[in-house]
């Protein structure tokens, strides 16, 4: 999710602010305020050795890439990407990084999760795909196949013609999802390209002529160097208006930002949490994009660790977290609810004092969050969810194909 109604001003569109209202939270559940969570930091050197464990068996030289879309678009050891670059071999630089940005930015608006049972069988294999892999493969595929572009002599881009008329039947047959291979929240995803289309259609201000994702960014494709912050503010303010209010009419609070008791602030941004987790998994993903063309990405540490299940249920499964009430394993939680909130805002603030530690472990003071994650927390989370409980995580929350 990617923004916050105007009331509750642009405090929120920051890393920093994500950071101070995930601290506000993370300082009373230490303090004992809290009927959901205890934090055991004794634990955080045990979580930052089998981080690191996992990160030398994945790469071997601590060679470690971004944690990026790139790196799902060539799951199974298919190197996809080389197949788009071929592709985009006849363009100029900036025309192949506009469809580059075009490509990421669908894709990972399409990334919620997925489900337990969803499969993506690529075409011409005998490869089937799940979870992200299965939602990075399928969006692949329907970009190289035209999907997102109304014009049938250039298919590799996104614009808002195609997106508007997106629906969830479309969308269905590219992503195969039928009554027995179900894709969660189908409506809801068909819906996001909808609006997301309205938007580049209605903003030539933004979006100029072309109405596509990427000329977003057009202004600062001459630019020499970018900042994660920077890169990060610009999409949360460029597409901000695709995301719903949610709540009463008095509460108009769009996009991945909830309440919380205890997150702090004053004025119309009392009590909210910003988590932007959809939107930094996507400046993440444009890091290496902007950097092939040859512009530098600076302060990339600005950026947080992704509030998901990967990185949360790492913290729960090696016990830095433990539950008050198991029984809460049991429960299916809305992403508003108390608990998730908390767990969210909590794995934000440890995984910033975990990847200390697996710098350390590593020898790498300087290894970027993002490394870390790639390395990594986000991996060693799904390895030890699969051992525990065939992969799924250890606490419930549904998926409105918006958030997670």
């Amino acid at each position: 999710m990617l923004a916050v109604a105007p009331s509750a001003g642009s405090e929120l569109l920051s890393p920093a602010s994500i950071r101070e209202r995930c601290a506000n939270v993370a300082r009373a559940v230490e303090a004992g305020d809290s009927t959901h969570f205890r934090v055991d930091r004794s634990r955080l050197p045990v979580c930052a050795r089998l981080v690191a464990d996992v990160t030398r068996r994945r790469y071997r030289d601590l060679a470690i890439p971004y944690h990026s879309r790139w790196r799902q678009f060539d799951a199974g050891g298919r190197s996809r990407v080389s197949e788009l670059n071929r592709h985009l071999a006849c363009y100029g630089a900036l025309d192949r990084l506009r469809a580059q940005i075009d490509l990421c930015i669908v894709s990972v608006l399409l990334d919620a999760g997925a489900g337990a049972a969803w499969r993506y069988r690529e075409p011409g294999t005998i490869d089937d795909y799940a979870r992200s892999e299965g939602l990075a493969v399928a969006s692949f595929r329907a970009f190289m196949g035209g999907a997102f572009s109304a014009s049938p002599g250039e298919p590799l881009r996104v614009d808002a013609a195609a997106l508007t008329a997106f629906d969830a039947a479309t969308l269905a047959q590219w992503f195969q999802s039928t009554p027995r291979n179900a894709l969660l929240a189908l409506e809801g995803r068909a819906a996001l390209l909808r609006r997301l289309g309205d938007m580049l259609e209605t903003r030539p201000d933004r979006f100029g002529l072309t109405a596509r994702p990427s000329a977003l960014f057009d202004r600062m494709l001459n630019a020499k160097t970018i900042s994660a912050a920077a890169i990060l503010r610009a999409l949360l303010e460029g597409f901000g208006g695709i995301w719903r209010a949610r709540g009463s009419a008095d509460d108009d609070v769009q996009g991945d930002v909830w309440r919380h008791r205890h997150a702090g602030g004053s004025g119309a941004s009392e009590g909210l949490v910003p988590f932007h987790k959809l939107s930094q998994w996507l400046a993440y993903s444009l890091f290496e994009p902007f950097e092939g063309a040859g512009i530098d990405v600076v302060d990339r540490d600005a950026l947080t660790a992704l509030p998901e299940y990967r990185n949360g249920g790492l913290l729960i499964d090696t016990d830095v977290l433990r539950l008050a009430n198991e029984e809460a394993r049991a429960t299916h939680w809305t992403p508003e609810s108390e608990i998730v909130v908390e767990w969210r805002a909590l794995t934000v603030t440890l995984l910033d004092e975990l990847a200390q530690q697996v710098r350390a472990e590593l020898d790498r003071p300087q290894l970027p969050l993002a490394c870390i994650l790639e390395g990594g927390t986000w991996a060693a989370g799904r390895e030890i969810a699969a051992r525990l409980r065939q992969g799924e995580p250890p606490l419930h929350v549904q998926s409105d194909g918006t958030v997670f």
